[in-house]
């Protein structure tokens, strides 16, 4: 673990409190992401035009959610390892208070900008 005195008991409470706050997102958002009908008599060309349009966007919501997801299961992975708080590319330590806005943050700043 970094030498920067990370408490892996608070980060990994924040992980699995933030994974359970996406998780209750995607399953209240299950029916925005179901099929829309074409059944033209009980809903109008452009109502359906929308609801396509916001099923679209709702899918894609939750492909980002998914993504964090890794992401947490990953920052996870690291703490369970002693790895966490470490640059995964260069091996150096990852501010702190990257860590505090972005605890699944795996790159320093530095190796961020590539």
């Amino acid at each position: 673990m970094a030498k920067n005195k990370i408490n892996a008991k608070a980060v990994t409470k924040k992980l699995l409190e933030i994974r359970e706050e996406i998780l209750k997102d995607t399953a209240s958002s299950e029916e925005s992401r179901q099929p829309v009908e074409l059944d033209q008599t009980s809903v109008g060309r452009l109502s359906r035009m929308d609801a396509i349009q916001g099923q679209a966007m709702a899918l894609e919501t939750d492909r980002r959610r998914h993504i964090e997801l890794q992401h947490i299961d990953a920052a996870l992975g690291r703490i369970k390892d002693g790895e966490y708080g470490l640059c995964q590319i260069c091996g150096d330590e990852i501010a702190a208070k990257r860590l505090d806005i972005d605890p699944t943050a795996s790159v320093c700043i530095d190796c961020a900008k590539y």
